[in-house]
């Protein structure tokens, strides 16, 4: 890293800092460590991230020994992985992500951070494939009506043990509606609003069989830092 970006002290703190607190640095850690590792995947991760930043970040947090950059096993492009110093780093994220969600929780909802892809990749990342689906296919539409409409729906597709999120209606059949504001969605996958809140004051709607709507609430995982959402909404 260029010395000319560097505190210029000894500090260990200066010489984290110049690693890690460089811009977009912490969430690209938050990602890789997570367990994505191509970078069309890391940019859906930071989608407001330009593709040439992207590059330049990554060949800096692999000169920094905090990710080192592999060949993918199918052949094709690269994969970035965490190294031993980069999953080291994690718990400072994680620090970072439940502070926020103790003292400027209400920050984390504005409509400036508001973002359906982020969101919805998050979810994508996290779900878990719902129980007993065997061989059958099972889609799930998700639908916000206070964005624009080229992002309004999403469609998360159970397949097999796979599962991808289509922002283009797949053409399959939908098994289970979900519709909600982009804010109250957020807040449910935050632990800011409890599910069975959001659904019994209408501003999370369930629209299938009742075992499918049941079922949502199971495999529908909360965000990583919900945890301490929830500890927090429960403190008051």
């Amino acid at each position: 890293m260029a010395q000319s970006k560097g505190y210029g002290q000894f500090c260990p703190v200066a010489r984290a800092a110049e690693i890690f607190a460089e811009r977009w640095t912490p969430l690209l850690v938050r990602e890789i460590v997570s367990g994505t590792t191509r970078f069309n995947d890391l940019q859906r991760g930071v989608p407001r991230m330009s593709s040439s930043l992207l590059s330049r970040r990554l060949k800096e947090m692999e000169h920094a020994g905090i990710i080192e950059r592999r060949k993918s096993t199918s052949g094709r492009g690269w994969e970035y992985h965490p190294t031993d110093a980069g999953r080291e780093l994690m718990p400072i994220v994680e620090g970072l992500g439940n502070w926020a969600q103790r003292w400027v929780r209400d920050d984390l909802v504005a409509d400036q951070n508001l973002d359906p892809d982020l969101l919805m990749w998050d979810v994508r990342r996290r779900v878990e494939s719902p129980d007993k689906l065997g061989e059958r296919r099972f889609v799930v539409r998700f639908e916000f009506a206070d964005v624009p409409s080229s992002r309004r729906r999403y469609w998360l597709v159970f397949d097999h043990g796979d599962k991808d999120l289509c922002i283009k209606d797949p053409g399959f059949e939908v098994d289970l509606y979900v519709s909600s504001h982009l804010r109250s969605l957020t807040r449910v996958w935050l632990g800011h609003l409890p599910m069975n809140e959001a659904v019994r004051e209408e501003s999370l709607q369930l629209d299938g069989t009742r075992g499918d709507v049941a079922g949502f609430k199971k495999w529908f995982c909360l965000g990583h830092f919900a945890p301490q959402g929830l500890a927090e909404v429960a403190r008051g």
